[in-house]
């Protein structure tokens, strides 16, 4: 069956692919640094970095013949870690950073204010003082934005459709990995009461303090949670899943790959697109326009993810109608 798109959520103009890669190549081998703050294991952060990867070679850039790409990969939460490692590549004096999300954009912008930095995924640009606007982003910064906050009414509508007893739903996160938070938590208690819901903001520490924090939720039979997009909880996804499913709690999840290892279901924007996306905005800079000439993209491509199997371990009939409109359902 064609899936068709959920909800469709009206973003910045897109970044189209160039025809053909240019004909003129770069007298010189060019240098990309690259920030991440997850751990060089985890498969999701290699598949996004492929995706860059790739989109450079499709418009000209292949590394070992005319573009290197320097990484380093900061503990996720070790703030003094992440410093470090932004200033050892800053000190190699790239051509071009990426950044992936807030804590990493934040770690290089201490670091250099003149050397060009695209972020892959952030949630607030200009409120964690990254850029003047999205449309004219200023100074040496630009890139793409991980998710537009009315998303968080969408996920309150889902979770209460594939689970119409809830009624109190407590939002996770961690506030050093979302320093952002409160961009979500006013439009997540702003939209609960329209819906019959108890809205809980619920942050997490420490990982000792994610299986409480379910607990404490799923004590309620009409309970439920959703997670806010953030880099502590991704890394967690495979525990936090579980437990979700251990307390059969109904839990709405930001990216897919909650669902893939078991999350109920996902809603939310393709990791992997902004970074095919950045490609292109690297290739632009390379070749001679500055950040502040590129307006900060909004995401583009939504996906809806069930995940049947637990649906049924839950006890939860998902409407028909939610998978035929879903972008993969697991069973």
């Amino acid at each position: 069956m064609k899936r068709r798109q959920f909800i469709t959520l009206v973003g910045g103009a897109a970044v189209s692919w160039p025809l053909a890669a240019r004909a003129q190549q770069p007298d010189r081998v060019r240098r990309i640094a690259v920030l991440m703050s997850v751990p060089e294991s985890d498969p999701e952060a290699q598949h996004w970095l492929g995706a860059f990867s790739e989109g450079l070679q499709r418009v000209g850039w292949t590394a070992g013949r005319n573009i290197r790409l320097d990484y380093r990969w900061a503990a996720p939460f070790d703030a003094e870690s992440r410093q470090r490692m932004a200033k050892e590549l800053v000190a190699l004096q790239p051509d071009l950073i990426l950044a992936q999300n807030t804590v990493s954009t934040a770690s290089i912008l201490q670091e250099t204010r003149s050397i060009p930095v695209i972020f892959a995924n952030v949630v607030d640009p200009i409120g964690s003082g990254f850029v003047a606007s999205l449309a004219r982003p200023g100074g040496n910064v630009t890139g793409f934005t991980l998710v537009e906050s009315s998303i968080v009414g969408k996920w309150l509508e889902l979770l209460k459709e594939i689970a119409p007893r809830v009624n109190r739903v407590a939002f996770l996160f961690q506030p050093a990995a979302a320093p952002y938070a409160q961009y979500y938590l006013d439009v997540f208690k702003a939209a609960a009461p329209s819906l019959g819901i108890a809205a809980i903001a619920a942050p997490i520490n420490k990982t000792s303090e994610i299986e409480p924090v379910i607990a404490e939720q799923a004590r309620d039979q009409n309970g439920g949670v959703i997670l806010m997009p953030d880099t502590f909880l991704l890394v967690h996804r495979t525990e936090i899943t579980s437990l979700a499913g251990r307390y059969a709690l109904p839990a709405v999840y930001p990216y897919s790959n909650y669902t893939k290892v078991g999350g109920l279901v996902s809603y939310g924007y393709d990791l992997l697109d902004n970074y095919r996306r950045a490609a292109i905005y690297a290739d632009r800079i390379l070749r001679g326009t500055k950040p502040s000439e590129l307006p900060v993209q909004l995401p583009v491509k939504v996906q809806l993810t069930l995940n049947l199997k637990t649906a049924k371990a839950l006890g939860i009939e998902v409407p028909v109608h939610l998978q035929q409109l879903a972008d993969e359902v697991i069973e």
